[in-house]
């Protein structure tokens, strides 16, 4: 079996947010086809079971992303296993991934989340051209680049002028093939834990509250949606999951009877799956909003902003996915309220396209 070396220069483990998890989920599948050495920072935790090795090389400080001495634990360690492959995970450690390929004359790859520099762009960070020099650099000198979305692929092409490297996608994935079946009795059972009418629709939004885009997004949902479809009569339950929302954005939430902030929970799916529609009012941050894609595989009918939706497969989506121009907020609550009528399933293709076997399957022949 061949081996392969990835770096992820962060806590992933256990997985909160949809990058996170994207992660995990990335190196667990992976391990089924190669023998994988994971090098990761010592906050995390592997759990029982693992299929692949984490060695804890790297530290977790702000002088994280130049550690030497987790480099010479990293060649110390490829050059012993005879490891013939490199992935990084994000471009910020890639400055190591390069000093270790040509060392050692390895393959390097970097597995990119974003383009991180247009992210920071739209979060007004001003040193995001700085960032961009050097994300350019970084993915001109690997061997191979993979991609979240088509999107990415084609902005790295004609924006950043990577035209000497081979690119390919590799999409945040999902396990399940098919359409739930089982959407009704999850919805009763959630309706029943939270005392709601399980006649009404039930809208679901979720994220990691303490991220600005996130954030702002459920500002939006409080100061922009929720008036208007109460305006409409519209009768609903929305439930709002994920950790450490602001208290003030708290309080706005608690004036509804019928809206629900539930913090942080556990089991995400079995709410994505009770779900009717998943909202995705998100307009800062830029890249593949995983939560979206998930929502999508659990058969929800989804209503996204412009950015929100940026770097999903629409087609693959069918009507199942409905996108409405960034702030244009009228258009996006007539949506949810005419998708709440709205009985399909996602067409097959989806599964096809985000199921991880799948892209385990495509991904293996660059490795």
């Amino acid at each position: 079996m061949k081996k392969i070396a990835a770096i992820a220069s962060y806590k992933y483990l256990p997985s909160e947010s949809g990058g996170q998890k994207y992660i995990s989920n990335f190196f667990s599948n992976l391990a089924t086809t190669v023998k994988l050495t994971v090098i990761g920072t010592e906050n995390n935790n592997v759990p029982s079971g693992s299929n692949y090795e984490l060695k804890k090389y790297l530290k977790r400080n702000p002088l994280s992303y130049i550690d030497f001495i987790g480099l010479f634990k990293t060649y110390k360690l490829l050059k012993r296993e005879k490891i013939s492959t490199l992935i990084i995970e994000h471009p910020y450690i890639g400055w190591m991934g390069i000093l270790l390929k040509r060392l050692l004359k390895i393959k390097l790859i970097i597995h990119t989340h974003n383009i991180e520099y247009l992210r920071f762009q739209t979060l007004q960070k001003w040193w995001w051209p700085l960032l961009k020099i050097y994300e350019t650099w970084i993915l001109k000198n690997a061997d191979h680049v993979f991609a979240i979305s088509e999107d990415d692929i084609q902005w790295m092409y004609h924006h950043m002028n990577i035209d000497k490297v081979e690119i390919s996608l590799l999409p945040y994935g999902v396990f399940i093939e098919n359409a739930p079946v089982d959407k009704e009795e999850y919805k009763q059972i959630i309706s029943k834990k939270y005392s709601l009418n399980e006649s009404k629709p039930l809208i679901f939004f979720n994220g990691a509250l303490d991220y600005k885009p996130n954030e702002e997004a459920v500002e939006y949902i409080v100061s922009n949606i929720l008036p208007k479809l109460i305006e409409k009569d519209f009768q609903f339950n929305l439930i709002i999951a994920g950790k450490n929302l602001d208290k003030e954005i708290q309080s706005k939430l608690s004036y509804y009877q019928n809206v629900h902030y539930l913090g942080f929970v556990e089991d995400i799916d079995s709410y994505t799956k009770a779900a009717d529609i998943f909202i995705n009012p998100v307009i800062s941050g830029g890249g593949v909003k995983t939560k979206l894609i998930e929502a999508l595989a659990m058969n929800c009918t989804c209503i996204s902003t412009e950015a929100g939706a940026i770097g999903v497969d629409k087609y693959a989506c069918g009507n199942k996915l409905k996108i409405v121009t960034n702030k244009d907020w009228s258009s996006f609550v007539t949506q949810i309220i005419d998708s709440s009528k709205l009985i399909e399933n996602i067409p097959d293709v989806f599964y096809k396209r985000y199921n991880w076997r799948n892209i385990i399957e495509k991904t293996s022949r660059y490795i």
